[in-house]
């Protein structure tokens, strides 16, 4: 008999468990959307190998299953059911995920105050990882408890903080449930929302020098652990680094930032010759948004202006990854920009020689040399800032669309 696996909720939508489960090697997995009057016929069907449950029946299988796991009674929540010879076993391998996105991170709770940022379903998880991992103190920060955000000061020296809140998921990103300076003792962050990748938290954690980690290592992680328990084999840790690094690469955009006429057009072109993405020029979307031209949109309303637009509509095409984005020259004069931008990509400088830069149709570039001499001096500080790498269009702009795509396979994970 073929044994079935997969994920059960109630509207799954788009879900990267099937790709994950396949990469684990149980390539039939598949998503089920159940009613719950369907749930119990569903457990019961003879070929059932094993599923994962999500939202929102994770306390439901509860009365379902015949046996529950100690540490999914602990939580209180199952996301893996097992049959064995018609034995229904319930577990949670939320907990494995978690505790393996903080070592990953480099992140130990161990002797330290753990705060959990929300009061849902994986805010208990989070909870009996940080007490498994030894920590000295966890609180909850919620909207109406004790502690919430509105008297933080209460929990300012924690150390080490887990996002267990939908806020800063996509589309509403890159929102962050806190500002982490509030907690000036922390030595470590956790999020667990794995779309985007980089959420506002963790590129905060990232900006202020703190050790952070967020869900899609996570998402693997206590996949491998569901496997484990589906097919009683151990998985080694590197299928987790493989996925994690392969889901990252597909889901990460290739930004291109430069000064204007830099070349940045026709490098994303032949990067999406390469790679088969789809690319998106950011002046040709505000031109079909705006209906006028970014120059004339200058011209005409002032660079101000046209800047806002600009930043609507990158954070319109950036909110998901996988594409090609090439960037207007200014838009590094925005700081609002950088994380809207970085959440989802990898930031790339094109950086050509001034006497190569093309100025036709470029208000902001006229002036001849000394123009955009000054105006390369203004900007070149802000490109550095945003850039993750730099690269030199000082040769065939094939050559450095080969370069970008290949820093881009070898470098970019979550």
């Amino acid at each position: 008999m073929r044994r079935v696996f997969g994920l059960i909720g109630e509207k799954l939508g788009h879900s990267w468990s099937p790709r994950i489960h396949a990469a684990l090697g149980c390539r039939g997995y598949k998503l089920y959307e159940l009613s719950r009057q369907e749930l119990g016929d569903f457990l019961r069907r003879p070929d059932l190998g094993g599923v994962n449950v999500t939202i929102p029946y994770k306390r439901e299988v509860f009365d379902l299953v015949d046996r529950v796991d100690p540490g999914a009674m602990e939580i209180g929540a199952i996301n893996t059911v097992v049959n064995r010879k018609g034995e229904l076993t319930g577990y949670n391998t939320d907990i494995d995920g978690l505790k393996y996105a903080l070592r990953r991170g480099g992140i130990d709770p161990s002797g330290k105050k753990v705060a959990v940022l929300g009061s849902g379903g994986t805010s208990h998880t989070a909870v009996a990882a940080a007490r498994s991992l030894g920590a000295r103190e966890i609180v909850v920060i919620s909207r109406s408890g004790e502690n919430n955000y509105d008297n933080l000061e209460k929990n300012a020296d924690t150390e080490i903080l887990i996002n267990t809140t939908p806020v800063g998921m996509y589309p509403n990103c890159p929102a962050a449930p806190v500002d982490l300076r509030a907690f000036p003792a922390l030595r470590g962050v956790m999020d667990v929302v794995y779309n985007p990748i980089r959420t506002g938290l963790l590129m905060q954690a990232r900006e202020l020098g703190i050790p952070h980690a967020g869900g899609l290592s996570m998402l693997v992680a206590q996949a491998k652990a569901a496997e484990e328990r589906f097919f009683l084999k151990s998985i080694d840790d590197a299928k987790i680094e493989a996925i994690t690094a392969s889901l990252a690469r597909d889901v990460t955009n290739i930004v291109l930032i430069g000064m204007p006429g830099s070349g940045k057009t026709t490098v994303g072109k032949f990067i999406a010759s390469l790679s088969g993405r789809e690319l998106i020029d950011i002046d040709k979307a505000i031109a079909a948004q705006e209906g006028a031209r970014p120059g004339d949109i200058i011209t005409a309303r002032g660079e101000a202006a046209f800047r806002r637009i600009e930043t609507d509509v990158l954070r319109r095409v950036c909110a998901s990854g996988g594409k090609i984005v090439t960037t207007g020259g200014g838009c590094v004069t925005r700081e609002e920009n950088y994380p809207i931008l970085r959440q989802t990509g990898r930031i790339y400088r094109i950086d050509r020689a001034l006497s190569e830069l093309s100025t036709r149709g470029r208000p902001l570039s006229a002036g001849g040399i000394e123009g955009l001499r000054a105006l390369f001096e203004a900007r070149d500080p802000l490109y550095a800032r945003f850039a993750d790498v730099t690269v030199k269009n000082d040769g065939t702009l094939e050559d450095a669309a080969g370069r970008i795509w290949r820093d881009f396979c070898e470098n970019t994970g979550a």
